[in-house]
């Protein structure tokens, strides 16, 4: 085995680096290199004091040398090569669920609506004790997702522990052809605006969007859209293009790609005729709106065909190519990055340079060039896209965060769905004072300990005075402070009741109404879509940012530029 590695790595010396060395300049370093790592790779299979797994070593030795470029570069074994095709396809065959793991065992999360597990009557919270006849204590979440994947038609056996029931439940199920939908819903608003909630950029995301809004024109007298990119991580560049192609005209500059090779730098212009070019159009985008989103949300804003409102967006302006090598494997190299209309690349971090800790340090604010959109609104490059409209995020309490990241949220609603056989409609459920109170009983014998945001302070402060040699002095009044922010989490649980009860409210319709039923839930209270509904009802102040007579700052006071 390592012999054939070495005298692959040598032929490919010898037969490929006479083009290259007509084409670098770095030449004589990469076959000196190559050289060295054949020699070392023979010398530890040799020497070694224990049996090396060669191809774990070279697993080891590409992963680490990656690893220095940037995060997108990847390398993607045979065994991945399902993992990368359902990320860029939306398709795996499986059961269709989501699962984690609690304790020694992994649990179903989500079943996906009228996939195989739910068609089999798995449910969220379902223990899986076996899969096959095989125990499945111990096995991780890659383990046990590796075997419920499979060939759609073919069967298994899962073995379940239900909340309530007494002993384990078979379950037979026949995996299918899982394709995750890029829009989990679509409907209406009030003041008969649409919204659309895309979640991905796989294969056919453009069509996906461009049927939701058919849809909402059929039978509405439509005012305008709400494009839902939050959340969105991106996915396929043309499918991007597509989207923005059903709001704009044929023909026109969405984004360009620029890259080291002349085949990686073009434009990509819409092809197709819109749509809907005039309808008005909100787009709304968070920290985790990256890649595609940016493509989207970016061209919208830098041709003045829609409002941006929420977040600063992730800042992921680099283009990935997958490129096959031998053996079935493949590696994912970032090529290019991407330039939109306005000309500015939203990069945010630098992955060229590092900083004397050895880390990537993002653009700095002297190097954050200016652009203008369209109509001459100045944005700005270096960072992801800024939101013409800027809404606070939703932060929760570490009270919060602590039950719900501990599973009893989730632990509660299974308990909660197995006793209770309906729920209202998703925009009408709440969470009542008895069902709050049922909850506070379920976690009262619970560990859901916490550091609050206060002790973390004084923590930080403690270490300080520490350093300084002067901690010995107020030591008493620390104590004394650390021990009334105790006292006083007690009652935490119901000073954030109305977060807590959130969380309770989306696990809960999740369980009858998936996941399409608690994206409706979220619908309601939503500060970034009451602020879209306010901007579209009200046309004089969505075409004056438009055409940049009005300006929305971080605070959000109007300012008038006459």
């Amino acid at each position: 085995m390592i012999r054939r590695i070495i005298i692959s790595l040598s032929l490919f010396t010898f037969l490929c680096f006479p083009f290259y060395l007509k084409s670098q300049n770095n030449e004589f370093e990469v076959i000196k290199n190559l050289d060295i790592f054949t020699s070392l790779f023979k010398e530890l299979d040799i020497n070694y004091v224990d049996q090396i797994n060669p191809g774990e070593l070279m697993q080891t030795g590409v992963d680490a040398m990656l690893e220095s470029l940037d995060p997108y570069t990847t390398y993607i074994p045979e065994s991945e090569i399902e993992d990368y095709q359902f990320i860029t396809t939306g398709q795996y065959g499986g059961i269709g669920s989501l699962i984690h793991l609690s304790n020694d065992y992994v649990v179903i999360s989500e079943p996906y609506k009228d996939f195989p597990a739910d068609k089999a009557g798995i449910k969220a919270g379902d223990k899986i004790l076996e899969v096959n006849g095989k125990p499945a204590k111990g096995k991780s979440t890659s383990d046990v997702s590796k075997i419920l994947k499979g060939q759609p038609g073919t069967s298994l056996t899962i073995l379940i522990e239900r909340s309530g029931v007494p002993d384990p439940i078979e379950k037979h199920v026949i995996r299918e052809q899982i394709k995750i939908p890029n829009i989990p819903y679509y409907g209406m608003l009030e003041n008969n605006l649409g919204y659309i909630k895309l979640t991905g950029f796989t294969q056919h995301a453009g069509r996906d969007v461009k049927q939701a809004l058919f849809d909402l024109k059929e039978n509405n007298n439509l005012a305008g859209i709400i494009l839902d990119l939050r959340g969105n991580g991106g996915g396929l560049l043309q499918e991007a293009v597509n989207v923005v192609n059903i709001f704009i005209e044929k023909g026109e500059y969405v984004v360009s790609t620029k890259g080291k090779l002349k085949e990686r730098t073009r434009n990509y212009n819409t092809m197709n005729a819109p749509i809907d070019p005039e309808i008005p159009l909100v787009i709304l985008v968070d920290n985790n709106s990256a890649s595609a989103s940016e493509i989207v949300a970016g061209a919208i804003q830098d041709i003045d065909r829609g409002l941006i409102i929420g977040q600063r967006t992730f800042g992921k302006g680099l283009v990935q190519n997958v490129i096959p090598l031998t053996y079935n494997t493949r590696t994912k190299v970032t090529v290019a990055k991407y330039y939109i209309p306005s000309g500015r690349c939203i990069q945010a971090i630098d992955y060229s340079h590092k900083d004397e800790d050895g880390h990537f340090t993002k653009i700095p604010d002297s190097l954050i060039s200016e652009f203008q959109t369209k109509n001459g609104r100045l944005v700005y490059d270096g960072g992801g896209i800024e939101p013409d409209i800027y809404i606070d995020p939703i932060r929760f309490s570490n009270i919060a965060y602590s039950v719900f990241s501990k599973r009893l949220v989730f632990d509660f609603a299974t308990g909660f769905y197995w006793s209770n056989d309906s729920i209202a409609p998703p925009g009408d459920f709440k969470v009542n004072e008895k069902t709050y109170n049922d909850f506070l009983e379920f976690i009262s014998d619970k560990d859901y300990t916490y550091t609050s945001r206060a002790e973390q302070k004084l923590l930080e402060f403690k270490k300080i005075a520490e350093r300084e040699k002067c901690f010995e002095e107020i030591e008493n009044d620390y104590d004394m402070l650390i021990a009334k922010i105790e006292d006083n989490k007690k009652n935490d649980l119901l000073k954030f009741k109305d977060e807590i009860e959130e969380m309770l409210k989306l696990e809960i319709v999740t369980r009858y109404y998936y996941m399409e039923g608690r994206i409706e839930a979220l619908l309601v209270d939503d500060p970034d879509i009451n602020k879209a509904i306010e901007i579209l009802a009200n046309p004089l102040t969505y075409n004056g940012i438009l055409d940049g007579s009005l300006v929305f700052n971080k605070k959000e006071k109007q300012e008038s530029n006459n």
